[in-house]
């Protein structure tokens, strides 16, 4: 079991800039529609370590520390007799290097806390099981692959998971850039730009180029980490796992490049292969990240604890029409105190407005912020929230999304409807982009 996981990867850049990742997908499954259930780093990261809402863990925002009686995934693979290793960035301790009460219940290490403060693209320093630094040589995210591929090999003739987590593509914090191989930047800059990009702006226009040079070193480095794992025979009896903690919106949404409601933020790449995954072909039904930790348990043969909130979509793989929800819920921190639900086609978002987004996990009073139509507005350029045209639209959204606040465990909120707006909705952007542009925000730490 391998979990490859990237960090602030838009769900659009998996196509033609991606082969190996789409070769795994269209070998495996792919789920088409993955979001995260909190669009920031330890949030994101304690979901998926422990199948739990980052309010229930409290690991609600980043700085906050997962607590020892925790479970997770290397807990219960651990217990079942499989080597456990983790490689790479973890973010959701209290001080670097990572003490071993900490470190989650992996027993094998390779890794730091904040990978972006103890290294840059071409220095990768993380420490080891004693804590002492270790140099990894080459390009970073290579230097990580080159660590997994030896993790394989000295445990190939037992069972191991692991989990390899890249910094890439996200940005290097103390200069706000996104540092590809020599070469790539120049490569891909100028060569595609996402249409809710084009639309709002940002940043993107400065970073694009070195952004996509990082993914497509990441999918280069997963082609070697498959190929690793056929030499040694291995790639038909190993479920790999490919996903991210969050997108990217590149400043187009407020001051910074996620903590927001839209798919740029939410939505992830995720696909699997290997057994129970192989020729599933594509789930296009809205999943969860959550859901990830469940499902490998379930596909490994593992019992899935009560304890946890996410669900296997393992059914899924094996029937397309398999129960499932119609939506998948999310939570919003550090810019706000925000709650939200995602369909197929409907994304409805609530804002606790009077809240102190960073010490207060959760509230019981949101007002209606967003209302968007992805059949007809996929890029979310046009909020609907308060237009009387889509009023029992957001009313039946409104209640489905106060079940799902409650069904995470939250005291049941009240959900004040947006204030009604006048006059026709055609060619009104988003009222946060349209009248003051993005905001800036406060974040006691930016990953």
């Amino acid at each position: 079991m391998i979990v490859v996981f990237t960090d602030q990867q838009r769900w659009d850049t998996v196509g033609p800039l991606t082969p190996n990742l789409g070769r795994m997908a269209g070998h495996g499954t792919q789920a088409t529609v993955a979001l995260t259930p909190q669009p920031v780093c330890a949030p994101a990261r304690s979901a998926l370590q422990t199948g739990r809402y980052p309010t229930t863990t409290g690991v609600y925002r980043n700085g906050r520390v997962l607590p020892a009686g925790e479970r997770t995934l290397a807990h219960h693979f651990g217990e079942a007799g499989y080597a456990t290793g983790y490689i790479g960035k973890w973010h959701l301790a209290g001080s670097e290097p990572v003490p071993e009460e900490e470190r989650g219940g992996y027993r094998s290490w390779l890794a730091a806390n904040a990978l972006e403060h103890t290294s840059d693209a071409y220095r990768t320093i993380v420490y080891d099981e004693e804590n002492e630094p270790v140099l990894l040589p080459g390009y970073r995210s290579d230097a990580l692959v080159d660590a997994a591929v030896r993790f394989v090999a000295d445990h190939h003739v037992e069972p191991f998971y692991l989990f390899l987590s890249f910094l890439e593509p996200h940005h290097q914090n103390e200069v706000d850039n996104y540092p590809a191989p020599d070469g790539y930047e120049e490569r891909y800059q100028g060569r595609w730009m996402p249409q809710d990009l084009a639309a709002l702006g940002g940043t993107a226009h400065r970073h694009m180029g070195g952004y996509l040079g990082q993914v497509k070193r990441l999918d280069e480095g997963l082609g070697r980490l498959l190929d690793a794992l056929r030499s040694m025979d291995l790639l038909d009896d190993t479920i790999v796992a490919y996903t991210s903690d969050h997108g990217n919106h590149f400043k187009t949404r407020n001051g910074e490049y996620k903590r927001s409601c839209h798919d740029a933020s939410l939505r992830v790449p995720l696909a699997l292969r290997g057994p129970g995954f192989d020729g599933g072909g594509a789930i296009s039904r809205p999943v969860s990240t959550l859901d990830l930790p469940p499902t490998l348990l379930e596909a490994a043969g593992l019992p899935v604890p009560a304890s946890m909130q996410g669900r296997s979509f393992l059914p899924l793989v094996l029937d397309p029409r398999a129960p499932w929800p119609e939506e998948a819920f999310f939570q919003v921190s550090e810019s706000e105190v925000g709650r939200g639900i995602r369909t197929s086609r409907w994304k409805y978002y609530a804002v606790a407005e009077d809240a102190d987004p960073w010490d207060v996990p959760a509230a019981t009073r949101y007002r209606e912020q967003a209302l968007y139509d992805l059949d007809n507005d996929p890029h979310e350029l046009v909020n609907l929230a308060g237009r009387a045209s889509h009023a029992r639209v957001a009313a039946e959204l409104r209640e489905r999304l106060v079940r799902r606040i409650v069904a995470a465990g939250e005291t049941e909120p009240v959900i004040e409807p947006a204030a009604e707006l006048a006059g026709p909705h055609q060619g009104m952007t988003d009222p946060a982009v349209r009248l003051h542009g993005p905001e800036p925000v406060r974040f006691g730490h930016q990953p």
